[in-house]
């Protein structure tokens, strides 16, 4: 292998798990913060105005749904960190943040306070400026889930390997 080679190969190694664990840090970090009540407050806008999560709202209340949101969060980062214990949990907590950041993406559309007012052109204010990082985590969310599968299938390949070459089990004769 040449030193370009290994050079890209280890620059390509950090970037993945640079990704990886930072996306599963801001992930959870942010789920911790739904426990807060300034977090309720800042969310409010964006759940209130969402025709899927202002149902829920009306239902259960501004806190409680902010604290599931909370607890998914919190789910989805430490099933995304998971990689090395179990591959496959670490690709469902990646699938689940793509969904999650879809999702949060969908407020830019459904959020009036996302965009300035008395603008020709459409311009986004500060709260569609902080959704629109989302995009990255929607990109990241989607590189980790096919590393995680990936990982999943090599296991899968080896154990079958692992097996093939196993002993047949001795069985007395009847």
């Amino acid at each position: 292998m040449s030193m370009q080679s290994k050079v890209n190969e280890n620059l390509l190694t950090a970037g993945l798990r640079t990704t990886r664990y930072g996306l599963a840090l801001n992930i959870l970090w942010i789920g911790r913060l739904k426990f807060e009540d300034y977090e309720v407050e800042n969310i409010r806008p964006l759940v209130t105005s969402s025709p899927i999560f202002s149902p829920l709202v009306d239902k259960f209340g501004e806190r409680k749904i902010a604290r599931a949101i909370g607890a998914a969060e919190i789910a989805i980062g430490s099933l995304i960190a998971a990689k090395q214990i179990s591959p496959r949990a670490s690709a469902v907590g990646s699938l689940a943040a793509v969904g999650m950041f879809a999702t949060t993406l969908s407020f830019l559309a459904t959020t009036p306070e996302a965009w300035q007012e008395r603008r020709r052109e459409p311009r986004l204010s500060l709260a569609g400026q902080f959704l629109l990082k989302d995009i990255v985590f929607l990109g990241a969310s989607l590189v980790t889930a096919a590393e995680s599968l990936q990982a999943a299938r090599a296991c899968r390949l080896d154990q079958r390997s692992d097996q093939t070459r196993m002993p047949a089990r001795w069985s007395p004769a009847r």
